[in-house]
C-alpha cells in the first residue's frame, strides 16, 4: 500500500494529525521498538490531541473575547483583600457544571473584565461553550431581535451557551423596553446556564440601570441565588501604570 494511498484514505476519514504524523512516528516506533500496538496508541492520541486543540480554539473565537486575559497574567497582590483561592478553584468550571453565578463588584481599572475573561476562557479550555457581552451590547441586540421578529432564534443561541460574561452592567440605564429584555434574559439564565457579571454599582443601586424596583429586586433575587460575589476595591490598574510612568 503506498503512502499515497494511505494519505487519501486519511483524508476521507479527516484525520489530518495522522496524515501529518504518521511517517515521523511510524520511524520512531521502528527505531524504539514500539509494538504495533503502541504505535497505533501514540497516533491515536495525537489525533485526539490535535481535535481537542482545534475545538478549544473554535469555543475561543466564538466567545468573541475583547482580548485574552489569563489568571497568570492577574496582579492578585495589589487587591490583598480578594480571595485568590477561591477565584483559582472557580477556574476549574465546577461553577458552570452546577449552573453557578459569579459577580465581580468594583470600581473602574480594579481588574472585574481581567478576571471575567480569564474564567471564561479557562471555561472554553473545558470545552464549555461561552459568549461575552458589553450589557449594552446585549441588550441592544435583544432590542433588535425583536424589532425584526427574530427575538427567539437569538434566545435559543444565548440558551445554548453554558457560560455568558454580562461585562460592564450599570454604567449606563436601559429604557424600559432594555430593562425589561434584560429581565427576561436574566430569568432564562436562572439555573439553566451560568453568568459571570461584572459592575460597578453595588446590588442596592440597580434600579439606577433597570428602573423598576420590584424588577430590580426579581432579577437579584435569581441572579444570587447561586453565585461567588467579590468586591474588588483598590486603585485603578491603569492608574498604578500611569504613576509607575
Amino acid at each position: 500500500m503506498g503512502d499515497s494511498l494511505i494519505e487519501s484514505m486519511l483524508k476521507q476519514l479527516k484525520l489530518a494529525s495522522i496524515s501529518k504524523q504518521y511517517q515521523a512516528l511510524a520511524a520512531e516506533a521502528i527505531k524504539t521498538g514500539k509494538s504495533h500496538e503502541e504505535y497505533l496508541k501514540v497516533l491515536l492520541e495525537e489525533e485526539i490531541g490535535h481535535r481537542l486543540a482545534a475545538r478549544i480554539k473554535t469555543l475561543i473565537v466564538h466567545a468573541q473575547f475583547p482580548a485574552i486575559k489569563t489568571l497568570s497574567e492577574f496582579q492578585f497582590e495589589a487587591l490583598p483583600k480578594l480571595n485568590k483561592q477561591k477565584i483559582l478553584d472557580l477556574s476549574t468550571g465546577h461553577f458552570i457544571e452546577g449552573k453557578g453565578n459569579v459577580c465581580f463588584l468594583g470600581q473602574a481599572g480594579t481588574g472585574k473584565t481581567h478576571l471575567a475573561i480569564a474564567l471564561a476562557y479557562e471555561a472554553c479550555k473545558k470545552k464549555h461553550k461561552v459568549l461575552f457581552f458589553s450589557a449594552a451590547k446585549l441588550v441592544n441586540q435583544l432590542i433588535e431581535a425583536r424589532k425584526t421578529q427574530s427575538l427567539s432564534k437569538l434566545q435559543k443561541k444565548l440558551q445554548q451557551a453554558n457560560l455568558i460574561v454580562l461585562d460592564e452592567l450599570g454604567y449606563i440605564p436601559f429604557s424600559k423596553e432594555g430593562a425589561e429584555l434584560l429581565f427576561q434574559f436574566f430569568s432564562d439564565r436562572y439555573e439553566q446556564g451560568s453568568l459571570i457579571v461584572t459592575t460597578n454599582l453595588e446590588f442596592s443601586d440597580w434600579t439606577k440601570f433597570l428602573g423598576d424596583p420590584t424588577m430590580t429586586s426579581a432579577l437579584l433575587d435569581r441572579f444570587t441565588h447561586h453565585c461567588d460575589i467579590f468586591t474588588l476595591n483598590g486603585e485603578s490598574y491603569r492608574f498604578r501604570q500611569r504613576k509607575k510612568q
